[in-house]
């Protein structure tokens, strides 16, 4: 059964919204749509909301002694959410703890994902709340995938970083784990041209020294913005399938990242975790800016 969808509006840009994940899917100004639809060729998805861990888990967490089977990326965007606001231009849509995330991770919450458009600029915002009693650890990111060429953009494409990054990134083991081994990419300081042959696997910057990004046109045109709010992690993934690229691109944001290789701790010394004392809210956000 399909889920739900809200509708946000501003001037002539739009947004539908599933309640399930509090996924977008849907972005359109004017006569373009910025979002991949999802297929069952490439990739189903459109932009999940990860929480409360980014990445792949080395079976699962430990808390307190105990394993929780808690995969790839986190429960929230298999969860329904419940829309506690809606007003013309804005959103926000609210998950809390219940049964079913207890059993893959022990601890009380609220993770609210809010979304709010203004024309051609579009702001997403996660909110972790811990209800808990005990302090909370915890990941989030978001996963939005945008169609690759932009809509009235031609040639080769580019992404653009907003400082100089390393043109190394780590190598993903097995599973989906981090290997402390590096492969070489492309990347001419700041600039990073698009080719299929990049996405054999992501391409993860750990603590990135850029705080923005832009996925453009290579020679000029239209171009997608991101800017981050307390997101030290970036990440851009495709596909490549027998040597031809998917028509996305993914621009990653990310707290925390998956779990290194042979990792086998408890969830509080997973590296990058974040951790919140009881009653505590954490903010992470991300500004898109879309110019025709």
């Amino acid at each position: 059964m399909m889920s739900a969808w809200i509708e946000i509006a501003s001037s002539e840009s739009s947004a539908r919204i599933a309640l399930r994940g509090a996924e977008l899917k849907s972005w359109r100004v004017g006569e373009g749509e910025l979002m991949w639809p999802g297929d069952g060729q490439y990739w189903a998805d459109s932009a999940p909301i990860l929480f409360p861990v980014v990445g792949w888990t080395r079976d699962g967490i430990v808390v307190d002694g105990q394993r929780y089977p808690l995969g790839l990326h986190g429960f929230a965007r298999s969860e329904d959410f419940t829309l506690v606001e809606q007003a013309g231009n804005r959103a926000r849509l609210r998950l809390r703890a219940n049964a079913t995330t207890r059993a893959l991770y022990p601890f009380d919450f609220i993770f609210d994902v809010e979304y709010r458009l203004e024309n051609n600029i579009l702001n997403i915002i996660l909110h972790v709340r811990n209800e808990d009693q005990a302090t909370l650890a915890f990941a989030c990111g978001l996963h939005p995938g945008f169609v690759w060429p932009l809509p009235g953009a031609r040639g080769p494409h580019v992404v653009r970083f907003d400082a100089p990054e390393r043109a190394e990134v780590p190598v993903i083991a097995p599973g989906g784990l981090f290997s402390t081994r590096g492969r070489q990419i492309p990347l001419q300081g700041r600039k990073l041209e698009l080719t299929p042959e990049l996405f054999d696997e992501a391409l993860c910057f750990l603590d990135a020294k850029s705080s923005g990004l832009e996925f453009a046109a290579a020679e000029g045109g239209p171009s997608l913005r991101m800017e981050l709010e307390n997101f030290p992690h970036i990440a851009l993934w495709s596909r490549n399938v027998n040597g031809i690229g998917a028509p996305f691109l993914c621009l990653e944001a990310w707290t925390g990242h998956g779990d290194p290789e042979g990792f086998c701790g408890d969830i509080f010394a997973k590296p990058s975790m974040r951790t919140l004392a009881p009653g505590a809210t954490a903010r992470s956000a991300a500004r898109l800016v879309w110019r025709p």
